[in-house]
């Protein structure tokens, strides 16, 4: 069973980076904490928040809903502590969820991509993923190729 998750907006930026590493992370933006809560349980999605009153809810305390207290405002410490808490792969299935929606990427051919990339773009890459809800593109630029490094950085100080 994958790991669901279901990101406070006061974590946002560990929202990017659980989709970078290829988990669902929805990202929860409304101001109404039970709105979240029910959601969290309806979908089995694990809370992570800097939130100490979610923490006290009945249903976390309990155990029925699991929840992480996120500790620093640093991003990429809350992304190591998540990874640490949950046991979690850095290279889960790297670059397969869409980074603005978190829907599973879906991979196209070249030639369908060929009127949607950039000319430069098309002529210098062949593999292309897209986004099945926004239709946003994706494929192994510059901006991917430092993801990449920036995940086997996190990878190597495990």
């Amino acid at each position: 069973m994958d790991i669901k998750f279901i990101i406070d907006n006061n974590v946002g930026k560990l929202a990017k980076w659980l989709r970078i590493m290829g988990y669902d992370a929805l990202l929860f933006t409304e101001e109404d904490d039970g709105k979240m809560v029910k959601l969290a349980l309806a979908q089995n999605r694990i809370i992570l928040t800097k939130d100490t009153q979610i923490m006290r809810r009945r249903l976390v305390t309990s155990g029925r809903l699991k929840a992480i207290l996120i500790e620093d405002d640093d991003s990429k410490a809350q992304l190591h502590q998540v990874v640490e808490d949950l046991d979690l792969d850095y290279q889960f299935r790297p670059f397969s969820v869409c980074l603005e929606c978190n829907q599973n990427l879906v991979e196209r051919d070249k030639e369908e991509v060929r009127d949607l990339v950039p000319p430069y773009v098309f002529e210098t890459q062949s593999l292309y993923m897209e986004c099945p809800s926004c239709h946003r593109i994706y494929w192994r630029g510059t901006h991917w190729q430092a993801m990449n490094q920036e995940l086997a950085r996190f990878t190597a100080q495990q």
